[in-house]
């Protein structure tokens, strides 16, 4: 019998040599796919104290046809003698306002790079630019200015193959550098391995609707010199502390040059602090303020991502028929097998730094998420912006997410709850009072494994992978178009890229037949219906969700603002737009009537 090739596009193919395949200078290693499958399975399998072999046929089971696809670190690392860690991404500790710290923090980071981690920062910690400090009287120059040494780090250390440093910067809205921050991208060229976001609380929106002064703050402590004091809890504090107010703002003024930036340049995003950290089932031991490069993933310092997708496309069943339906059935036992294959990642990683062991092992966060969403829809004939689509959509990540507790909370009967489980906290985290009475009553009788479960990443890599299946939760960017990627040596290629659903109606149909009302790209969706997307699956991720809203150049800046307004009504967060602009330039190119792509979460800028 002859054996297809699961790897049908000459882009998967060039995906998986250039990232995913494992060679030895004797030329030994991955042959095929299947090969790197098995790599993976038995890696992971290995951790286990008993039954190992059946654990790497089971994990090969969810690994094989792309059913289940682990994040890029695990795929090009795990099984090999390479000296990298498992986990895509980090957030990193706190930076101190002293030199020692600052360049302490550096070097962690450019380990941790070296490593293939990407990195997130708060750089709140750092004084205000122009600001003398109270002991050492030395003049500070700013958040903005350190952030330049961190991208010509990232830029050194990731000058060849065919990764590119991801890292994250966010910053308070409270902080007096707050508008050098929201600009500091505008030009060619600055800060380009960075992605930014601003950290908005509940207050600043409240002062945004009534029309409120805004005092922008720093800790008292450090400042020199006397003033007006408000109380803040202050990135790397445990309490509200005094903070001097160095000057105040119209909340809508600055409100609006935030919108504006991201309106004209794409960046900054928005993360929503009090809503992460409301819905965050470690709240009681743990205060966040930065997430990974993508944003899907909000953690603590020296948090990391763990992460997997479960790809929709291939549980669809009769698609483009009047029977095609969604396999819930299907997609609930693969998670119970790929929670667990994540969970063993934990063990079977490396890890830069101590502290970051330490995190990962103590909290035990995994995230599983979705990928083929866009395409699954299109498969099963429903409209991405239609009331059906939720529903169903909705129904896919209840089903990932019950299952993932479940499994979870079984795994810790069979191998112990995470360290930093507090029996009497934990339950009365929102998320976990929001999940079903079996759920709540099994952590309390058995605790749980995994202190986090869920996360929608961007998957935008390891869906090209799959042959090219809608990446995320994101429709479709165009049914066919042209991607720019990087080649081992840092060398530019274009591929000419299709869909994977626009290739099966083609091969079902034929090349003339129309397409049906349910092949929508991102640019015939309104902007409020990507949202409602983002908004159907947050009540059952437990972490965040990466999305980009893609706008038109023509889109009203008042509409624009209502995007953002209605996100925090929503509950998100956080929340991404692009529209194009002459920065970013383009990675992804339409065949005809071409538009940019979203910049923040594609091939070049996510940490595989």
């Amino acid at each position: 019998m002859v054996l297809l090739d699961p790897l049908t596009e000459e882009i998967s193919r060039h995906i998986w040599q250039t990232k995913y395949c494992y060679r030895t200078p004797t030329g030994g290693g991955d042959t095929t796919i299947e090969d790197t499958w098995r790599r993976i399975a038995k890696a992971l399998a290995a951790v286990e104290p008993k039954n190992q072999e059946d654990w790497a046929n089971r994990f090969y089971g969810v690994l094989e046809g792309f059913k289940f696809l682990p994040a890029g670190r695990i795929q090009a690392g795990a099984g090999t003698p390479h000296q990298v860690t498992l986990f895509n991404c980090f957030v990193m500790g706190v930076v101190e306002d002293s030199i020692e710290s600052i360049f302490e923090n550096l070097k962690e980071g450019a380990i941790t790079l070296q490593q293939g981690g990407g990195v997130g920062y708060d750089f709140s910690t750092l004084r205000p630019r122009g600001t003398r400090a109270r002991e050492a009287g030395t003049i500070a120059s700013g958040p903005v200015s350190f952030m330049h040494v961190w991208d010509a780090m990232c830029a050194t250390m990731l000058s060849t193959g065919a990764r590119r440093g991801a890292m994250m910067a966010t910053l308070r809205c409270d902080h007096p550098d707050i508008e050098e921050f929201i600009t500091a991208k505008q030009a060619p060229g600055r800060l380009r391995h960075f992605n930014l976001s601003v950290q908005i609380t509940d207050a600043f929106m409240a002062a945004v609707r009534h029309g409120a002064e805004w005092p922008l703050v720093f800790p008292a402590e450090a400042l020199e010199g006397q003033g007006p004091v408000v109380a803040r809890r202050w990135t790397g504090t445990d309490a509200a502390a005094p903070c001097r107010i160095v000057r105040s703002v119209p909340a809508r003024v600055l409100w609006d040059r935030i919108m504006r930036a991201t309106y004209d340049y794409a960046e900054p995003g928005v993360l929503f602090v009090d809503q992460i950290n409301r819905m965050n089932n470690l709240g009681y031991r743990e205060h966040i303020t930065a997430t990974n490069p993508c944003g899907e993933e909000p953690l603590p310092p020296y948090g990391a991502c763990d992460l997997g997708s479960v790809n929709l496309v291939v549980f669809v069943r009769d698609p483009f028929t009047e029977h095609a339906r969604l396999d819930l059935e299907g997609i609930r036992s693969t998670v119970e097998v790929a929670t667990r294959l994540l969970d063993n990642v934990i063990e079977a990683s490396r890890f830069p730094l101590p502290a970051q062991q330490q995190q990962a092992r103590g909290a035990r966060r995994i995230g599983l998420g979705v990928t083929g969403l866009a395409d699954a829809l299109v498969m099963l004939g429903l409209r991405y912006d239609d009331g059906a689509a939720l529903e169903l959509v909705a129904d896919a990540m209840r089903t990932i997410c019950l299952a993932a507790y479940r499994t979870s909370i079984a795994l810790a009967r069979d191998k112990g709850s995470f360290p930093f489980l507090d029996r009497r906290r934990y339950p009365e985290g929102r998320f976990i009072a929001s999940l079903p009475e079996d759920i709540r009553n099994g952590i309390a009788r058995d605790g749980i494994r995994n202190s986090h479960l869920t996360a929608i990443a961007p998957a935008g890599t390891i869906s090209l992978l799959a042959n090219n299946v809608s990446s995320g939760l994101e429709p479709a960017f165009a049914w066919s178009y042209e991607r720019r990627v990087l080649n081992q040596d840092a060398t530019m290629c274009t591929f000419g890229l299709t869909d994977y659903a626009w290739r099966l109606w083609r091969e079902l149909h034929g090349p003339s037949a129309p397409l049906p009302p349910a092949f929508l790209h991102t640019h015939e969706i309104p902007p409020p219906a990507h949202l409602a997307m983002q908004a159907a699956l947050q009540p059952y991720v437990d972490s965040s969700i990466s999305k980009t809203i893609n706008v038109s150049e023509e889109y009203l800046f008042a509409a624009f603002k209502d995007i953002y307004r209605l996100a925090h009504e929503e509950g998100l967060k956080g929340c991404t737009t692009f529209r194009p602009n002459p920065i970013t330039g383009e990675v992804l190119k339409g065949t005809a009537d071409s538009k940019d792509a979203p910049h923040c979460c594609v091939l070049e800028r996510e940490a595989d």
